[in-house]
């Protein structure tokens, strides 16, 4: 009955319920999920680990967030401009 992280990944739809985002507006759930990601390959790359377990949130900011979003923000990191604290 209980699944690994692969096949929950695998089996994935969409943004799963996160309590810590209860209200309609996903825009905080989107943009915490996207420094998730960016935190989590960060913190197992300077470990040489890994760094599958990260893909979820991957996939969960981009269920969440526009493109437009995810472009500009990609670019900020690039310039090294990008407000979040990665």
């Amino acid at each position: 009955m209980s699944e690994t992280i692969g096949e929950k990944i695998k089996n994935y739809r969409t943004a799963p319920f996160d309590a810590r985002f209860p209200n309609t507006n996903q825009t905080r759930n989107c943009f915490q999920n996207y420094l998730d990601f960016h935190r989590c390959n960060k913190a197992l790359s300077a470990r040489d680990q890994d760094v599958a377990p990260c893909d979820w949130y991957q996939r969960v900011y981009k269920s969440l967030c526009p493109t437009s979003w995810v472009g500009k923000w990609d670019e900020q990191i690039e310039n090294g401009s990008f407000p979040g604290k990665i």
